[in-house]
């Protein structure tokens, strides 16, 4: 398949979700239940499957991870002893951007996207690579922004984390050699179909509660990082550690992923820079579009 082959009906099925916003059609404040429905059950629910069957034997975990996670959290420091000491940048500012410019959409962008071009098996790397994503990234955030002295009331809500618990528990059941029948089986993949196609609805939906004015500027450097320079890095190292072709693809593809939401629900909680990421998520999954493309004709 090529790249356009692969990007078209994701990016037809956000615009809808936009659109219909938009015009509403579907009122913002009825994502609510739907964000519910999608992100608590549907795609706990895949990703819980999915890692219940995974062929966790072809997966060498070690190299794969640390491909992915070193390149991200030397980004992440180097973004923020940037904006912290050359720019002069408050704590919890210099942390809140350094997010953005490395928490990748990988759930709702990148997962399909794999998924289309490289198949289920592809896709169980992604569910073992995540597991840590969001928990990573936000416990450095708040713990740079120093705003939170518990630090239990950090670590809490990300163990808790719905994605977590769900491919935490499935790889358990995996490692154990538990097999569960059939028929639960197929009930989970029925449970599950919604989860991609209802994730991008709901991204295109939220994109028009968000805008880039006044914060263009930072979006776009920030986006620059996101799209360009930190799967780069990914990429550069994946391929010195040896990985195979598949799993170079798989890493590289989810850190090209733009700027997920959950980092600005982040940037509300520590009240900083909140239009700078509005606008970044906005920007970098629009551009996105073009940057994946290039990243698929380079890669597969």
């Amino acid at each position: 398949m090529s790249p356009v082959e692969i990007l078209f009906p994701l990016i037809f099925i956000v615009i809808s979700g936009f659109l219909s916003a938009k015009i509403g059609f579907i009122a913002i404040n009825q994502l609510d239940g739907l964000r519910t429905f999608i992100f608590n059950l549907c795609i706990p629910v895949l990703l819980f499957s999915s890692m219940v069957q995974a062929d966790l034997e072809s997966l060498t975990t070690g190299p794969l991870l640390l491909s992915f996670y070193l390149p991200v959290a030397l980004t992440y420091v180097g973004l923020y002893l940037f904006l912290f000491k050359a720019q002069y940048r408050s704590k919890a500012d210099s942390a809140a951007l350094a997010l953005s410019g490395t928490y990748s959409n990988t759930v709702l962008v990148g997962l399909p996207i794999i998924l289309m071009a490289l198949g289920e098996q592809a896709a169980a790397m992604v569910f073992m690579i995540i597991t840590f994503h969001s928990a990573m990234l936000f416990f450095m955030t708040f713990l740079l922004a120093a705003r939170h002295k518990n630090k239990v009331d950090i670590v809490k809500p990300l163990l808790l984390n719905p994605i977590v618990i769900s491919i935490s528990s499935g790889l358990i059941l995996n490692v154990a050699g538990l097999k569960l029948p059939s028929l639960i089986l197929e009930s989970f993949s029925w449970l599950a179909k919604p989860a991609i196609p209802g994730a991008l609805f709901i991204l295109g939906a939220s994109l028009v509660q968000y805008g880039v004015r006044g914060k263009l500027h930072g979006a776009i450097w920030l986006s620059a990082v996101k799209l360009m320079l930190l799967p780069g890095l990914v990429y550069l190292f994946a391929t010195y550690l040896g990985l195979s072709t598949q799993q170079v693809q798989v890493v590289t593809l989810m850190s090209a992923s733009p700027l997920g939401i959950n980092a600005y629900l982040v940037a509300r909680q520590l009240d900083s820079q909140q239009a700078t990421l509005a606008a970044t998520v906005v920007l970098s999954t629009v551009l996105s579009m073009v940057s994946l493309t290039g990243w698929l004709y380079f890669l597969v």
